[in-house]
Parts: C-alpha cells; structure tokens; sequence
C-alpha cells in the first residue's frame, strides 16, 4: 500500500508508524519545518521553553506506548502514586492525593480534609461523584448540556465548582465547567478518577518537548522506513479511480490511502466536498486558547514539581528548570487554560498581574529577581468542547474510501489530548489498511 500521511503532529506520526510497520510504503507531508504538532518547544536566551505544559495520566495507555515505541519512555516521569498539591494567596494548603482502597474510594482521605471545602460541601462533592461515575457515556444526551449546569443541579456551589471540579475540568478539556460540554467532562472523571484507583497518577516529560516527541518521532519515522517531507504544506487531495493524488509544493503523490492528520480548520479545507456526513462541520468546533508564562528566578522559590492554584490567577504551576537547560535559579512555567481573558494581553500586564500572584503561592518568589519573563500563546490550542460538539467530531472514516481522518478533534470519546491524538491516529491507520483487527504496537 501506498499512504500519505497529512500531518506531522502527534497523530500523524502515530499513523505513518502504524501504517510503516504494518509494511506500507508511507509518506508523511508535514508544512511545519519539525515534527511535534501542537506540542514542541523554543529556544530564547538559551533557555528551552515547551509551547505548553502537557501533562498526560496512567489511563493514557495509547500515548505510554507511543512514548516507548518512541524510544523515550525514560524521558518522561509517571508519578507512582497521585499527589497533587492545591495553592492559595492565603497560605491554605491541600492535596488530592489517593490511597491504597480501591476506586473510588482511593480519594476519599484528601476529599476529607480538602480545606477549600466546607463538610458540607465535601459531602455533596462526594454524592456528585457517585452520581457521576453512573452515567452512561454512551448517551446523546450528555453532550447537549453544560458540566457546570449538572453540577449545580446535585447542589455543588460555585465555591466548590471553583474549587474543586474546575481544578480538573480546565486543564483537561480547556474550559471551565460553566461551558465544557457534560460528555467530555463525565469522560476526563470516570477515566481518569473513578474508574481505577490509579488511573490519575500524573506524567510530565523530564526534556524539552520537542526533544520527547518531534525529534524522536523523526528517527523513528527513518528507521520504520517512512519517509518524512518537511515545510511541505498540502494543497489539494484529489481522488480518482485509481487512488489519490496529493499535491504539495514539492510536487504530486500518488496514494492508496490518505490519511489526513491536520487541524480541523485546516482539514475542512481540504477535504473533497461530500467527504463528511451532512451536518458535520468542523469549523463549527471553534477553537480554545491555552496561554503560558514562563518565568526564569534568580534563585529556586519552590522545591514543588508541580501544583494547582485556587483563589489565584495561578491555574497551575510547573517546574522547569531542568527542561530548559537552566543552571542556576528556577523556572517555572504557568499554564493557563480557556484562557480567553489573557489571549490579547500584553507581556508587560501578564508580568504585572502574575509575578505578585506567584509571590503570594510561594513566598520565597517576593524575595527572588525575575531575571526573564517569556509567554507563548496559542491561540487555537484545542477544539471547543462546548456542547453539541461531538456531532461535529467525525470518526476516522470518511465518505470517500481511503481517505481517512485522525487528530485529537476527531471522535476519539476523549477531549482534545495528546491521549485522544494518538489514538485517533492509530484508529486511523487501522481503517486506511482496512482491517480494523490488526495488531497495533500502540495500545489502543
């Protein structure tokens, strides 16, 4: 088989190698000059910055074994059991932290002494999680209402939504529970908390990301025998007869199979038209932002890898410093999710309102220089996970045979993660080879 593989991001390069050791001879087009997608890393001052803070969990079984079928599971640090810590200005601190009982009661210790939380709301927190490990993901209906609307409805108050339920819905589906779709909200808890008491033990990459992913996706790819084209930007996908035609600024491929792995933006574009269901429309998914602050110290001000913020500006904060190659202070990333109120904002306002919220989460950073002071924007991170947005989310099969779809857009059931990225571009590969029983080296 002949494939070209449209896209270099996470899955894309989950599907060339699919389809590269499943013995076909595949293409991989990638208009950016590096592979990575979404997730990569840039050099200022001679400091390595990653684009965003991507974290992934234990339950995320098909990026584990991309990672090692990458050759660079060490790279990365998978805590042995969860212990998330919980910051606010005040001093109060917290953690969810998980037990030896089994699910759910794994959570049941810190959810006790979750000091954010009244008894009364701990108590109704806990009824809530009950009531929503019972629902069926199955059901069309999850996705046509709001998180924060059922949550309200089984008496969580906005403190505890605050609080608590958006301490985990906001990073993962990038939007707080007020507007993320109920669907991908009773994924992200039922997978990653209540299903297994291990499943939301944290990973976070140990190198630049560019290095964990694109650079080893690259040696990778050469060794599987695809080859890899770069600052290749497709401009038509045109099918006939006897296949397709993919025509790049290098030139026209002839295929068997397409897999097209790009940004629902962009794939609407080049799709044939008929190629989705009607009433499927990409462009409909919108888009959310993640913005983040990377923050370089004169000296370290936390010994914390990572931690969440409450009654701060502060969604989470992360430690980088061995990342991006800093000898001497510490850096420490911010990651700000459905960050639309920060996406315009100067650099010289994000430093004015961030640098004195981090002092107040870590009092030795009022007494540390900021030395420099970086932000990266991204302005489309992740689809809109709103609801009624999985009718907009084809799965890998389109209508057009041999063309078939992949990214963390597509229905994966997951929201927009490098989890959903990787799956989809396996699920993809397994259709374009048309046996949807074949042995994956990616568990998913």
């Amino acid at each position: 088989m002949r494939a070209v593989v449209i896209g270099g991001g996470l899955a894309g390069i989950a599907a060339a190698l699919e389809l590269a050791d499943a013995g076909a001879d595949v293409q991989l087009l990638e208009a950016r000059p590096r592979l990575g997608g979404a997730t990569f890393s840039i050099e200022r001052d001679g400091i390595w910055l990653d684009n965003g803070q991507h974290v992934f969990l234990r339950c995320c079984t098909a990026y584990i074994s991309f990672l090692e079928r990458l050759g660079v599971s060490d790279q990365v640090h998978l805590q042995r059991r969860l212990e998330l810590p919980v910051l606010s200005p005040s001093g109060r601190k917290a953690s969810l932290a998980r037990n030896s009982l089994p699910a759910p009661l794994h959570l049941s210790g810190s959810l006790a002494r979750f000091g954010f939380l009244s008894a009364r709301e701990r108590l109704q927190a806990v009824r809530a999680a009950l009531a929503l490990r019972e629902l069926d993901l199955a059901d069309p209906a999850l996705d046509e209402r709001t998180f924060g609307d059922w949550l309200a409805e089984r008496g969580q108050s906005p403190r505890a939504i605050e609080t608590f339920w958006d301490l985990i819905v906001l990073p993962t589906v990038n939007l707080r529970s007020s507007e993320a779709s109920l669907a991908l909200a009773t994924k992200v808890f039922q997978t990653g908390l209540l299903e297994r008491a291990d499943a939301s033990d944290v990973g976070y990459a140990r190198v630049p990301l560019q290095r964990l992913h694109g650079d080893a996706a690259g040696r990778a790819l050469a060794a599987a025998g695809a080859a890899v084209h770069l600052k290749a930007r497709v401009s038509a996908i045109v099918a006939g007869a006897a296949g397709f035609a993919v025509t790049w600024a290098g030139g026209t491929l002839a295929a068997d199979a397409v897999v097209l792995a790009v940004p629902h933006d962009d794939a609407a574009e080049l799709l044939p038209e008929g190629a989705l269901e009607p009433g499927v429309d990409p462009t409909a998914l919108g888009a959310s932002p993640i913005v983040n602050l990377h923050v370089v110290y004169d000296r370290p001000v936390t010994d914390l890898p990572f931690a969440a913020g409450v009654g701060t500006p502060v969604q989470w904060v992360f430690d980088r410093t061995a990342s991006a190659g800093l000898e001497r202070g510490q850096c420490l990333a911010v990651s700000l999710s459905g960050a639309d109120a920060y996406l315009g904002r100067s650099v010289e306002e994000l430093r004015g309102l961030f640098v004195p919220a981090l002092a107040a989460l870590f009092p030795a950073a009022a007494r540390a220089e900021v030395q420099s002071f970086f932000v990266t924007r991204e302005p489309r991170a992740t689809f809109r996970g709103t609801p009624r947005s999985a009718r907009h989310r084809p799965g890998p099969v389109t209508r057009v045979p041999g063309l078939v779809l992949a990214g963390a857009w597509t229905d994966t059931g997951w929201p927009a993660t490098m989890e959903g990225a990787v799956r989809s571009g396996v699920r993809a590969a397994q259709a374009a080879l048309g046996a949807p029983t074949v042995r994956t080296h990616l568990a998913a």
